[in-house]
Formats: C-alpha cells, sequence, structure tokens
C-alpha cells in the first residue's frame, strides 16, 4: 500500500469515536488544541458527582485563535496552571488567554528522564526510537508523583482557592504531566480507579488525529534514514512512546500505593496537604 494511502486511512480512522455522550460534552473544541477537557461530570465511589465547568485539563494554549480564547472567557475560564519548564514556554510561546487571566507557573521536571526524554527529542527529529524503551511511558508516570509534588499541592490550592471561575491546567501534550495530575486529583475526590484510567486514554481519542499523522511522518523519516521501504519499518517503540496504554497511568498509582499505602496519605505525606484541605478539595469540585 502506498504512504500516502496509508496516511488518508489512517486521518479517516482519527475521527473522534466517543464511548458515551458524556465524552463528547468533555471534550471542549478548540482551533489551537485538541486536548482541552473538562474533568468534571464523573461520579465518585460513594454517589458524588464532580462539577462541570470548574476544572479543565489540557495541552498547551499558545497556538488559540481569537475565537478559542473568546471560548475560554465564555467558559470563565480566570486561572491557568502551566507545568512547563521555562525553555519549552520560550520554544512555543506563552499561552494565549483571556485578558485578566491569573497564570501560575509551577514547571515539573523528571531529572532522572532526561537522558530518555532528550533520546525522545532527538527521535522527533530523526524518526529513529529504536534506543528509546518502550517502557518509557510508565517510567515517567512512576516517578511524576515525586517529581511534581509541589506543583500538584500548589495545582490543588488553586483550584480550593478559585471560588467563582474556572481553572485549566497543562503541560505540552495534556498526557504526563497533566495525566497525573488528574489521576491524583480525581482519586483523592474518590472517583473509582477504572474511570481515572479511561479519562487518562480519552487523550488517546482526542490527540488521534494528529497523533497517527505524526507516527506516519517518523516512520517515512525511518525509512528514508535507514533506506528501506515503509512497509518494513519497526513501529513498536514510536507507537509506544504516541500511544497510550492504561498500564502507564497505573504506574502512577502502583508507586503511590507502594510508597504511601493510598492516595490520602500521599497528599498529607508527600504533598504536604492536610485533612482540611483535602475536605476542601472536595466541596470545591463535587455537587
Amino acid at each position: 500500500m502506498q504512504i500516502d494511502k496509508i496516511l488518508v486511512l489512517l486521518l479517516t480512522l482519527a475521527t473522534l469515536s466517543f464511548a458515551n455522550p458524556q465524552e463528547k460534552l468533555r471534550v471542549i473544541s478548540l482551533d489551537g488544541q485538541a486536548n482541552f477537557r473538562d474533568i468534571g461530570g464523573y461520579t465518585t465511589e460513594d454517589g458524588h458527582t464532580i462539577k462541570m465547568g470548574k476544572v479543565y485539563r489540557s495541552g498547551e494554549l499558545p497556538k488559540l485563535s481569537d475565537a478559542d480564547v473568546e471560548k475560554l472567557k465564555k467558559l470563565k475560564v480566570n486561572v491557568v496552571v502551566n507545568f512547563l519548564l521555562k525553555e519549552e514556554i520560550e520554544k512555543t510561546g506563552k499561552d494565549r488567554l483571556p485578558e485578566g487571566t491569573k497564570e501560575v507557573l509551577i514547571p515539573i521536571s523528571t531529572q532522572e528522564a532526561q537522558s530518555l526524554v532528550q533520546e525522545a527529542n532527538k527521535g522527533r527529529k530523526t524518526g529513529d526510537f529504536s534506543k528509546l524503551p518502550v517502557e518509557l511511558n510508565p517510567f515517567v508516570h512512576k516517578l511524576l508523583p515525586k517529581a511534581g509534588a509541589s506543583s500538584y499541592a500548589s495545582l490543588i490550592r488553586e483550584i480550593i482557592k478559585n471560588k467563582e471561575g474556572a481553572l485549566v491546567y497543562h503541560c505540552s501534550h495534556g498526557v504526563h504531566r497533566t495525566g497525573t495530575a488528574t489521576a491524583i486529583i480525581l482519586s483523592l475526590i474518590g472517583v473509582p480507579w477504572k474511570t481515572v484510567r479511561e479519562d487518562y486514554l480519552l487523550s488517546n481519542i482526542t490527540r488521534k488525529a494528529g497523533v497517527e499523522k505524526r507516527i506516519v511522518q517518523l516512520g517515512k523519516m525511518t525509512a528514508k534514514t535507514k533506506g528501506i521501504s515503509f512497509e518494513e519499518v519497526d513501529m513498536t517503540n514510536i507507537k509506544a512512546f504516541y500511544i497510550l496504554e492504561g498500564k502507564y497511568i497505573d504506574a502512577t498509582r502502583d508507586e503511590i500505593i507502594k510508597e504511601y499505602g493510598s492516595f490520602e496519605n500521599y497528599a498529607i505525606k508527600e504533598l504536604g496537604l492536610t485533612k482540611k484541605e483535602l475536605s476542601a478539595l472536595k466541596n470545591a469540585m463535587l455537587k
């Protein structure tokens, strides 16, 4: 099959397909960010429901159109928490936000994974992901509960403080740093892990068109570099990097349970939150 035909097929299959109407309502359509969505609407184990229109998760926001900025304004977004490093912001640009939005910059870096991140950046330029282990994503998620602890604590406190408008938190693609933050928040509120996992994997749907296009591009680059046909390229490592699996976010839960016994203990011992603050988080987010 010709490469162009493969690309057309992948993009056709990339049309959003949601498991239920609630998922479609959760995703906010923006011109400049495909992975912007509400973390509300989920039901806790004790039967409460998370408010919608209160907290959103996203990827980076510098490419928003004027219409997107207006949409955020209508959503009453008044606080944006940004997990990106200074060099990441310098590379991609500052977020485009409604005037008067409070920006909270609390960067997260996983120092232990820096060599692997650098290898991934090389892979994005050359298409060669052969030196990048397929276990990279769960490894990063295992590190993030500690690496991002102070940032996650600050995020939770910003959610508690934001009584009137809506808050958005994001990293680059809305997957790793943001996915871990979401898993922590939802678990502390009492959402079942099965639901937390489903929310994480929803990024595969929202980002599908861009991810599948990128996978084909990298496959073509690899074929050219190695002097082989596209069909001969081993796509295993590339797909493992870009297509999320439930076991990736499971690594976050497993690490927290192993080290602290529960998400609540993690929040108290590692994030430095009080039981009063944990109660305030529930009051802020639950109906």
